[in-house]
């Protein structure tokens, strides 16, 4: 059989020309890659509705200081390792990447290392533990965490402190209702509740030098005192009057023991509490060992305005108050459309004592600062004049 050689060379030559034309045709329309430039920068934070210090802003100027943030600049020239390099220095940041889409659009994802609790010691340790109960330095945000004061080592806050706040934060109630935690020089822990003017004694935490089980004991020993306090709550205290009492013992399984608050110093600070107020008008009372930032009466709200909040009394008799704020910001530019969007949500839940008128609860947001009033009760004691028959 005699090969056909030149039909074979022109069919082959054909073929070469039909895939040379291909790409000379797919390269003509490709655009070039070497002039595009990044039109839009996604930064995701995860939780940063929650308790995170970080923010998109933060974000963008960690990258502007090293001139490593993308916007405008040449596709070619964004390195992404370099980027997540960058932002790993940061001391809230747990994890972070970030690639490029195929329209010009970097796509930072950033993870926050979660602070948990506000460690102030007494030797003038000021700092934050994260959910794995790692340090984080102090920072110019205020997050709404409880405070841990007394006598905290490094080893102990890790150890111990961080295991007790993630067994309180697991309630919603008590993560609302327990503002202060204090280490007595013995280690002994004192509770200080945002609603009553009094401390609560939980005993001493259980030791254990295995980090699985000492979190499994602080979290069994936790959840059992404060579901005996919780009752205690409800069907004790709240007929007694939330501040009759000025310390509660809940250290013994089978009791509770309260000191009563002596007379003279309870008419004392009810007169000094009410003095800027209108007759009749209380604010809840608070049990301090050192000032904190926070309080019901006076909540900080920069930047939000009264439709912002949401302040009820729940089905339980409770005064819940949520907090919901979206933003958005567009900068139309030549060549791009740079969007920004801002989104927080707050909420909290208190119990409120007896003595409340509910139905006049008012609240007002003023220069930045929430003020929730409420209004006491009136009880008139009525005096019965009799003549009494001597027999």
């Amino acid at each position: 059989m005699r090969i056909k050689w030149k039909k074979i060379i022109i069919t082959a030559t054909d073929l070469v020309l039909a895939i040379y034309l291909i790409v000379a045709v797919t390269s003509w329309n490709k655009p070039d890659e070497s002039k595009e430039l990044c039109t839009q920068v996604n930064i995701n934070i995860s939780d940063s509705n929650n308790a995170g210090f970080l923010t998109a802003e933060e974000i963008k100027q960690i990258l502007k200081k090293v001139n490593l943030y993308p916007l405008n600049k040449k596709v070619k020239d964004i390195n992404p390792r370099h980027i997540e390099e960058a932002l790993k220095v940061g001391p809230f940041i747990k994890t972070a990447q970030c690639y490029i889409t195929k329209d010009g659009q970097v796509n930072i994802q950033i993870t926050q290392r979660m602070p948990i609790i506000r460690i102030k010691s007494n030797t003038g340790a000021d700092y934050y533990l994260d959910d794995n109960g790692g340090i984080l330095p102090n920072s110019k945000y205020t997050s709404d965490l409880i405070i841990a004061t007394g006598n905290i080592d490094n080893n102990f806050a890790r150890l111990y402190i961080a295991p007790l706040a993630m067994a309180i934060n697991a309630s919603p109630l008590w993560l609302n209702q327990i503002e202060q935690i204090n280490v007595l020089p013995d280690r002994g822990i004192e509770l200080v509740p945002r609603v009553g003017n009094h401390i609560i004694f939980m005993g001493y935490l259980p030791k254990n030098n295995g980090p699985w089980k000492r979190k499994h004991d602080i979290n069994v020993f936790v959840t059992k005192k404060l579901s005996r306090l919780e009752k205690f709550y409800r069907y004790g205290l709240s007929q007694a009057g939330w501040n009759k009492y000025s310390y509660i013992d809940i250290e013994f399984d089978n009791q509770i023991i309260c000191k009563k608050r002596d007379e003279k110093t309870e008419k004392a600070e009810e007169e000094t509490a009410g003095e800027s107020l209108e007759p009749g008008r209380q604010r809840l009372q608070w049990a301090k060992i050192m000032p904190l930032h926070s309080s019901l009466g006076n909540r900080a709200a920069p930047g939000l305005s009264k439709e912002d909040f949401d302040v009820n009394i729940n089905s339980d008799g409770d005064l819940t108050i949520k907090m919901e704020k979206k933003a958005e910001e567009n900068e139309q530019k030549a060549h791009y459309l740079r969007r920004e969007f801002a989104y927080s949500k707050y909420e909290q839940t208190l119990i409120l004592p007896d003595d409340v008128q509910k139905d006049s609860i008012a609240a007002r947001v003023a220069n930045g600062v929430l003020t929730i009033t409420l209004p006491k009760i009136q009880v008139e004691e009525q005096k019965v004049a009799r003549q009494i028959t001597v027999g």
